[in-house]
């Protein structure tokens, strides 16, 4: 499992190509479908993991969604990121770009927070009208009150863009580092598929990928291992854990 996880999530090759890597560099006969079935379990151990790892985040998070197709159908994935750990605090997928999803995404997010930040809080995304609505919501359901910095357009001509523009950046450098690995998939064949394949990708992309921010030789968040057993619960994740910190 630890090998066609390496080659699938870290490598980003496709379930078809990871199984002939498999069949044609480690003598090993399995199946593209085995391979999605190792995906599908390792995500369902690793998620709470992810989800519920202590980010410690920072007052500056910026947001952005980009496209993906699920069985042919245009859809969405929302991520958010500190921007100064660069850790992925949340993703979502949705089926669109409404301000219900935008909610969700946010939600997850601040849920890493211990206490509402506040105004020191900088919330920056595009000029999309989901993020200041989605605001509102907060305002209501948990007394948070923060502005949403909107960056909009291409070039710096105002004040806000200029110092907020390199947030901006950040995220859209992120969607780009996701949509990487993501075009070897040429879309995911079913809703549960997609959410498997992202929710392994932030996990890889938070604890398993070198960084540019750590000099290209740690990742973003070190979690040591226990022997034999590791800080996740199941023997699948920890292998895979285990196994893709050792390949680096």
């Amino acid at each position: 499992m630890g090998l066609c996880l390496t080659y699938h999530v870290n490598l980003g090759l496709s379930l078809r190509k990871t199984a002939k890597a498999m069949r044609e560099i480690h003598n090993i006969n399995i199946s593209y479908t085995m391979v999605a079935n190792y995906t599908r379990t390792a995500s369902v151990i690793i998620k709470p993991f992810v989800d519920s790892f202590d980010y410690n985040p920072s007052n500056n998070l910026a947001s952005d969604e980009t496209y993906i197709k699920i069985k042919g159908l245009k859809s969405y994935v929302w991520l958010i990121m500190d921007t100064v750990s660069r850790s992925i605090l949340s993703y979502q997928v949705s089926k669109s770009r409404d301000i219900g999803p935008c909610i969700h995404a946010m939600r997850m997010a601040f849920d890493k927070f211990k206490e509402s930040p506040g105004k020191v809080l900088k919330f920056i995304s595009d000029g999309y009208t989901a993020y200041p609505l989605a605001a509102q919501q907060f305002k209501i359901e948990k007394d948070w009150d923060f502005d949403v910095t909107q960056v909009i357009g291409l070039t710096n001509d105002d004040a806000v863009s200029k110092e907020f523009r390199p947030f901006k950046q950040r995220i859209e450098r992120l969607n780009r580092t996701f949509k990487a690995s993501y075009r070897a998939t040429c879309g995911y064949g079913t809703d549960d598929g997609a959410y498997y394949g992202i929710n392994l990708w932030v996990a890889y992309y938070n604890f398993l990928r070198p960084h540019e921010l750590r000099r290209r030789k740690r990742p973003l968040n070190e979690v040591h291992m226990l022997k034999n057993a590791g800080n996740i619960p199941g023997g699948v994740a920890t292998s895979y854990l285990s196994r893709i910190a050792g390949y680096f």
